[in-house]
C-alpha cells in the first residue's frame, strides 16, 4: 500500500485518502459472498429465453477427433483453427441454443462492444467481413460467430442446448470419454475447454430476493416478451412502469438510457459508480479502416494490442480512448517497474492515475445538472479498479425527470427486497419490475470451477491435483497427468482488454499442438519439469500489485476488496510479449510436449 511521503504531492495525499474513505464505504464482510448463483430455486434467471425447448435426439456414443466444450468466440475459433490444419470431426458442444457464447446470452438493449469492432470481431480477414460501426452492437457480434462458425463448418457436428458434465481419459483407448447431461457419452482423441469467464449470471444475495411479486430477470437473459422492443428500443411495455436496475458496471451503463428513454420511471441503484469515458461510436466504411488491403484486420489488431500493451507503435490505427489510456496502464507492467525503484513507479503512476481521473470526475460534472446526482456519480478509486466503461448517454440520462440515482454506498448496497419494491436505509422505493445488471460469476464455469470434474491419468481429479501447489501448467493450456487437454482461458496465460484476440491467439496455439501431435502420432502432455520451469517464470516476473488492489474499491477485480488470488495467475509482461514467447515455442520447442503413445490409433 502506497504510503505518505515528504517528495509526494499534497494533492495526492488528499487523493489516496479520499480513495481509501471511499473504498470503505463499499467493502462488505461477506466479499463474494455477497452474490449468489443461478441455480436451484434462482435457476429461472439463467433460462434460454432465446431457443424453445430442444428438440428430442437420442444420446450420443460415437467417437470425434476433438471435441470443444463451449461455444463462445474460444471454442469457435479453437474448432475453426483446428479445422484449418485438416482435421475433420470436430464438435463444439454448447449450453445455449446456438453459437456466441457472451454474445449469445447478452441481448439487452443498447448493448455494443467497447472495443473497436474492427479489432474486436475476429477472423474478418479470413470471411472477408467489414463491421458496419466502430463500436458493433451486440446482434452484429453474434451474427459474426455464426458466420465465422458456418464458414469452419462447425455446425454439423455441434451439440446446442447441452452441458458437459464430466471429461475422463480412458487410459487403454488414450481418448477421453465426454458425458453431457443429455445422456451423451462419447469419445474425442483431444478436448480444448473454451468455456470463458462471463457465462454464468450471477445475483445479489439480498435479503428476500425470493419476495419480490413484480416481474423481474436478469440482463443476460433479457425478457422482451415483458419489456416489448427489441435491443435498439421500443420497449412499449414499460411506458407506465416503475423499473429498478441494479448494478453500474458495463452493463448498465449501457441499459440505463434506453429504460430512461421507454420507462415509466427509473430507478439505478448505485454501489460504485463506473468510469464514463467518451464513446464516439459512428458507422464506418471499408475506406476508413482500409480493408481493401489483403490483411488489414490482422495489421489493425496487431496495433492495437501492441499499444494496450505498452509496447510502441508507429501509428496508432484505432486512436480511441483504450488506446489514449495505454500510457498509463502500461506503468502496471514489471517492463515498465524495473526502470527505476518502487517509490518512482508508484509516483509515475500516481500522477497520471489521478490526470486521467480528475478528467474522468470533471465530465460527471459538465453533464450532470443535478450537483448532489453528479457528486454521487463520481468514480473515486484508481482508473484500472475496475473495467473502463464508455458512453456518451449515460450521464445526460440523469438530467430527465423520470430519471432516479439511488446511492447504496453508506448501506453497503441495498438492504432487503419485499413484496413491493427494494429498500435503502428508511426509503422504500415501490416498483413494477426489477432489472439485475449484476454481471457474471467470473470463473464459475469451466473445469477450474470444480462444476465440471476432469478424471485424468489415474483417475486423479484436476483439481485435487492442483490442490496442494496451485495450478500447474504450461503456458496456461497443458498439465501434466492429462494428456490431449487443452485449456483456454487467462490461467497463466495472458490477457487484454481484447479477449477475442487473446483468444484467438490460444485457438491458433491449441491448433499447432494437434497439428505437431497428428503428425508425430504422440501425445500431448508436459512433463512436471517444464510445468515447474513455466511457473518459475510467471512467478519472477510476477509484479507485486498488492499496494495496488488494497487502496481499490471493491469488484471482481480484487475479489470484493480482499486483494489478488496468491500465486501467479498470468503471464505478467503484457499479451504481445507473450504470443512472441509462443511463437517461439512452437519454432523451437514443441517436441517438449509430445509424448509416445501406447495404444493404437483405431
Amino acid at each position: 500500500m502506497t504510503t505518505p511521503h515528504a517528495s509526494v504531492p499534497e494533492e495526492l495525499i488528499a487523493l489516496r485518502q479520499r480513495y481509501r474513505l471511499e473504498r470503505e464505504r463499499r467493502v462488505r464482510p461477506d466479499g463474494a459472498g455477497q452474490y449468489r448463483d443461478t441455480e436451484a430455486e434462482f435457476g429461472y434467471y439463467a433460462a434460454d429465453p432465446y431457443t424453445a425447448e430442444p428438440a428430442e435426439r437420442a444420446p450420443l456414443h460415437d467417437t470425434v477427433d476433438v471435441a470443444v466444450v463451449g461455444g463462445g468466440f474460444g471454442g469457435i475459433l479453437a474448432g475453426a483453427r483446428i479445422r484449418q490444419q485438416g482435421v475433420r470431426r470436430v464438435r463444439v458442444v454448447e449450453k445455449g441454443g446456438d453459437f456466441g457464447g457472451t454474445w449469445y446470452w447478452n441481448r439487452y438493449p443498447g448493448i455494443h462492444c467497447d472495443i473497436e469492432s474492427h479489432v474486436y470481431l475476429p477472423m474478418l480477414d479470413e470471411t472477408g467481413y467489414v463491421p458496419e460501426w466502430k463500436y458493433a452492437p451486440g446482434e452484429e457480434i453474434r451474427r459474426h460467430a455464426v458466420r465465422i462458425a458456418e464458414k469452419s463448418g462447425l455446425y454439423p457436428d455441434a451439440l446446442f442446448s447441452t452441458a458437459v458434465t464430466s471429461l475422463t481419459w480412458d487410459e487403454d483407448s488414450e481418448t477421453w470419454i465426454v458425458a453431457t447431461d443429455r445422456g451423451d457419452e462419447f469419445r474425442a482423441t483431444y478436448v480444448v475447454t473454451a468455456t470463458g469467464t462471463l457465462s454464468e449470471p450471477k445475483l445479489p444475495g439480498i435479503p428476500g430476493i425470493e419476495d419480490f411479486t413484480g416481474h423481474t430477470f436478469h440482463t443476460s437473459r433479457w425478457d422482451y416478451a415483458y419489456t416489448g422492443g427489441t435491443p435498439d428500443g421500443g420497449m412499449t411495455g414499460l411506458a407506465r412502469q416503475r423499473v429498478g436496475i441494479v448494478g453500474t458496471g458495463a452493463t448498465g451503463i449501457q441499459v440505463v438510457p434506453m429504460l430512461a428513454e421507454d420507462a415509466g420511471h427509473v430507478y439505478v441503484f448505485q454501489r460504485t459508480p463506473s468510469t464514463v469515458d467518451v464513446r464516439a461510436n459512428c458507422r464506418t466504411t471499408a475506406a476508413d479502416v482500409g480493408a481493401d488491403r489483403a490483411g488489414w484486420a490482422h495489421d489493425r489488431r496487431e496495433n492495437y494490442l501492441r499499444i494496450v500493451s505498452g509496447e510502441t507503435a508507429e501509428r496508432d490505427l484505432v486512436a480511441d480512448r483504450w488506446t489514449a489510456s495505454a500510457g498509463l496502464l502500461e506503468k502496471l507492467l514489471p517492463s515498465f517497474r524495473r526502470q527505476g525503484d518502487r517509490e518512482a513507479f508508484e509516483a509515475a503512476y500516481e500522477l497520471a492515475d489521478a490526470a486521467k481521473m480528475n478528467e474522468l470526475r470533471a465530465r460527471v460534472e459538465e453533464t450532470v445538472a443535478d450537483p448532489d446526482t453528479a457528486e454521487a456519480l463520481k468514480p473515486w478509486y484508481r482508473y484500472a479498479c475496475k473495467r473502463p466503461t464508455f458512453s456518451d448517454a449515460y450521464y445526460p440520462a440523469f438530467n430527465r425527470d423520470n430519471v432516479t440515482l439511488v446511492d447504496t454506498a453508506d448501506t453497503h448496497g441495498i438492504e432487503r427486497i419485499t413484496e413491493n419494491g427494494v429498500m435503502v436505509g428508511d426509503t422504500t422505493y415501490e416498483l413494477d419490475c426489477l432489472i439485475f445488471a449484476t454481471g457474471f460469476s467470473v470463473g464459475a464455469s469451466g473445469i477450474t470451477s470444480g462444476k465440471l470434474p476432469v478424471h485424468g491419468r489415474g483417475a486423479t481429479q484436476l483439481l485435487h491435483a492442483w490442490a496442494k501447489e496451485g495450478p500447474r501448467t504450461l503456458h496456461g493450456f497443458t498439465s501434466n497427468g492429462f494428456p490431449n487437454l487443452i485449456q483456454m482461458g487467462s490461467l497463466q496465460n495472458a490477457s487484454s482488454v481484447n479477449f477475442t484476440h487473446i483468444l484467438d491467439e490460444q485457438a491458433v496455439h491449441a491448433a499447432a499442438l494437434v497439428a505437431a501431435a497428428e503428425a508425430e502420432g504422440a501425445l500431448i502432455e508436459p512433463s512436471r519439469e517444464v510445468q515447474d520451469a513455466w511457473i518459475a517464470v510467471l512467478a519472477e516476473g510476477a509484479p507485486d500489485h498488492e499496494w495496488f488492489h488494497a487502496d481499490c474499491t471493491p469488484g471482481y477485480y480484487n475479489r470484493e476488496g480482499r486483494g489478488r488470488p496468491n500465486g501467479p495467475i498470468a503471464y505478467p509482461h503484457g499479451a504481445f510479449a507473450f504470443h512472441e514467447l509462443l511463437a517461439r515455442w512452437r519454432k523451437e520447442s514443441m517436441a517438449e510436449v509430445l509424448r509416445a503413445r501406447t495404444a493404437a490409433r483405431g
